[in-house]
C-alpha cells in the first residue's frame, strides 16, 4: 500500500538526516575561501561538492519526513472502510437479458455511459444456464508463511474466489474477510452454493487468489493456485494444501519455491431447500389481517376518508387487503382467515380496543375467505367509532401467541397490517417483533394515504437491524410498502396491484427459508401424487 511505499523513503531519509547533522556538527572547515585565485585542493573540492549533494539531500528528507507524518496522520483519520455511498460513479449501461444471450458466445461487450463529455469505459456480461443443483459448500481454509508485503508489518491477506465460465474467463464468487497483520491466517468457514462456486460441473477449475489488503484498494497479489470442487469435496487432507504461486516472482527467482500455502481445514455439503418444498411438504401458511380504524382515516362517510366505500371503486384498504390476500390465500388449505382492527371504539360502551375482530366474533374471528374479509371489514365500519391511538404491538403479539404454540415447521404465520399513519407504541411494537423474529411469522405492513412513514422504513429492518433494549432481532421479518408508490395515473388497476402483491410477497419466502434453516427443520418429503381409483400406473422396464 502507499504508506508501506513511502515507509521505505522516510527510513531512509530518517538515517540521510543523521549522517547531515553528524557531517555538519563536526566539519573539517567551515567554509571554503574563493580568494587564492579560485585554487582548491583536490580533498576540499570534494568535500564542497559533498556538502552540496548532502544539504540537497537534507533538504529533500526533510520534505518527505514532512509528508509520510502528514499522509499517516491523515490516513488515520480516514475510516477503515469507504462508506457504499461515497464510492465513485463510474458509469452504466442497460441492456436485456435477451442481448446477452443472444450475443456471440452468450458475451456481450458495451460502452458504459452516464457521465456527460467522459469516456467511461465498458463492461462485459455473459450468461449462463444455472444447473439445478441446489446444494451448498461450507468449508473452512487457513494459510501458512505467506509473503510479507507491508514494510511496518506482516500482511492482511484475504482470498478471492474465482469461477471458470464456459468461454475459459472467470467471474469472482466469493472474497472471504480480510485478516490483519499475519502471515498464517485461519479464515472463517463460509457457506457458498455449489451453482455459484462451479454450476454444478465438480471437475470445473476454480480459481483462488490471495492479496495482502491495502487501504487504497491496491492490494498487493500474492499469489495464487487452482482447484475443483472434486478435489475440495476430499476434505482435510494431504490432497488439499496448495502451495501459493506468484508467477512473476518464480519467473525472476530460480530459487523460488512458493509464496506460502493455504489449507482446507473442512469442507461440508447440505442441501438447499426451497419454499415450494415445505410447501409441497405440507407446510401450512397462515394469513391474518389487521386493519387500521383510527380518526386520522377520516369519516368514512365522506369521500375523502381512506375508509370511504365507494359503490364502483375499492378504496385503498379494500385495494391492497385483495392485492395481496388474493395471492397468500393459496397457500392455505382452508381459506379462513382470522381478520382483526385496531384504534376503534366498540359497541356498546365505546371501550377502545387494539385487537377486534372484524366479524364481531371474539371467539371465532375467522373469515371465509378474502371476500368474507371485505364483508366483515364493511360491516365493521357501519358499527365502529373511528378513534385512535395507532398501535401495532397488540395485534403483533396477538399473532405471535399462535406462532409461539407451533415452531416444528409445520405452520407459518403472514400478519398483513394496513394503516395509514404514524405509529403510536413504537417502543413496543419494537418489542414484539424482536420477539416475534425467534417465531414462524412475518410482518407485511402496507402503508395507505400521503402520511410519513419513517416510522414503518424502520421498522422494515432492510438497513438496519431493529433492537429493543439492546437486543438485536434475529431476523428481519417485516416488509413495508407505500400504497401510493403503486397507484397507477392510467387507471390499470390491475397492472398496479400486481406489482404491488409482487413487492409486498417477495421477501416473504426468504423470512420464511431463514426460520427453518435457524431451527434446522427440513420439508416432509412430498406425498405421493394422487391416483384416481380404478387407474393404475403402468412401468416399462428398460
Amino acid at each position: 500500500m502507499y504508506l508501506d511505499d513511502l515507509g521505505l523513503h522516510f527510513f531512509i531519509s530518517c538515517i540521510v538526516l543523521c549522517i547531515c547533522v553528524f557531517f555538519f556538527y563536526f566539519p573539517a572547515q567551515h567554509a571554503l575561501s574563493f580568494h587564492s585565485h579560485f585554487i582548491l585542493s583536490g580533498a576540499r573540492v570534494v568535500r564542497f561538492m559533498v556538502r552540496i549533494v548532502l544539504c540537497w539531500y537534507m533538504m529533500c528528507s526533510v520534505i518527505v519526513v514532512v509528508v509520510v507524518i502528514v499522509i499517516v496522520v491523515a490516513a488515520a483519520a480516514q475510516p477503515f472502510w469507504k462508506p457504499a455511498e461515497l464510492n465513485d460513479f463510474l458509469g452504466q449501461m442497460f441492456c436485456t437479458l435477451g442481448e446477452i444471450v443472444g450475443s456471440p458466445a452468450s458475451r456481450l461487450e458495451k460502452p458504459l455511459g452516464g457521465i456527460p463529455g467522459k469516456k467511461c469505459g465498458a463492461i462485459i456480461l455473459s450468461a449462463e444456464e444455472l444447473s439445478n443443483c441446489r446444494d451448498s459448500a461450507l468449508m473452512q481454509f487457513c494459510a501458512n508463511k505467506l509473503d510479507k508485503k507491508d514494510f511496518f508489518g506482516k500482511s492482511d491477506p484475504f482470498m478471492v474466489f474465482y469461477r471458470s465460465n464456459e468461454d475459459g474467463t472467470f467471474t469472482i464468487c466469493h472474497k472471504t474477510e480480510v485478516v490483519k497483520n499475519t502471515l498464517n491466517p485461519v479464515w472463517q468457514p463460509f457457506t457458498i452454493p455449489v451453482r455459484a462456486l462451479c454450476n454444478g460441473d465438480y471437475d470445473r477449475t476454480i480459481k483462488v487468489e490471495v492479496y495482502d489488503w491495502d487501504r487504497d484498494g491496491s492490494h498487493d497479489f500474492i499469489g495464487d493456485f487452482t482447484t475443483s470442487y472434486r478435489e475440495l469435496a476430499r476434505g482435510q487432507s494431504q490432497f488439499n494444501v496448495y502451495e501459493v504461486i506468484n508467477t512473476k516472482k518464480k519467473m525472476k527467482k530460480k530459487k523460488y519455491v512458493n509464496s506460502g500455502t493455504v489449507t482446507l481445514l473442512s469442507f461440508s455439503v447440505e442441501s438447499e431447500f426451497t419454499f415450494l418444498d415445505y410447501i409441497k411438504g405440507g407446510t401450512q401458511i397462515n394469513f391474518t389481517v389487521a386493519i387500521d380504524f383510527t380518526a386520522s382515516n377520516g369519516n368514512p362517510s365522506q369521500s375523502t376518508s381512506l375508509h370511504y366505500m365507494n359503490p364502483y371503486q375499492l378504496n385503498a384498504y379494500a385495494m391492497a387487503l385483495k392485492a395481496v390476500g388474493e395471492i397468500i390465500q393459496d397457500y392455505d388449505s382452508d381459506k379462513m382467515f382470522p381478520a382483526l382492527g385496531f384504534g376503534a371504539k366498540l359497541p356498546p360502551d365505546g371501550r377502545v380496543s387494539h385487537e377486534f375482530p372484524l366479524n364481531g366474533n371474539i371467539e371465532n374471528p375467522y373469515c371465509n375467505g378474502i371476500e368474507g374479509i371485505l364483508e366483515a371489514y364493511h360491516q365493521s365500519l357501519k358499527t365502529v367509532q373511528l378513534y385512535g391511538p395507532t398501535n401495532f404491538a397488540p395485534v403483533v403479539n396477538h399473532v405471535a401467541r399462535y406462532a409461539a404454540a407451533v415452531q416444528d415447521g409445520s405452520q407459518y404465520f403472514v400478519l398483513l397490517i394496513i394503516t395509514d399513519g404514524v405509529i403510536s407504541d413504537m417502543a413496543q411494537t419494537k418489542e414484539a417483533i424482536v420477539n416475534g423474529a425467534k417465531l414462524p411469522m412475518s410482518i407485511i405492513i402496507v402503508g395507505v394515504g400521503q402520511a410519513e412513514f419513517d416510522a414503518m422504513v424502520e421498522l422494515d429492518g432492510d438497513d438496519i437491524r431493529i433492537s429493543s433494549r439492546g437486543k438485536l432481532a434475529e431476523r428481519d421479518i417485516v416488509q413495508f410498502v407505500p400504497f401510493r408508490d403503486y397507484m397507477d395515473r392510467t387507471g390499470n388497476h390491475v397492472l398496479s396491484m400486481a406489482r404491488l402483491a409482487k413487492d409486498v410477497l417477495a421477501e416473504i419466502p426468504d423470512q420464511f427459508i431463514s426460520y427453518m434453516k435457524s431451527r434446522g427443520i427440513k420439508p416432509n418429503p412430498a406425498p405421493p401424487p394422487y391416483t384416481p381409483p380404478g387407474h393404475t400406473h403402468h412401468h416399462t422396464q428398460i
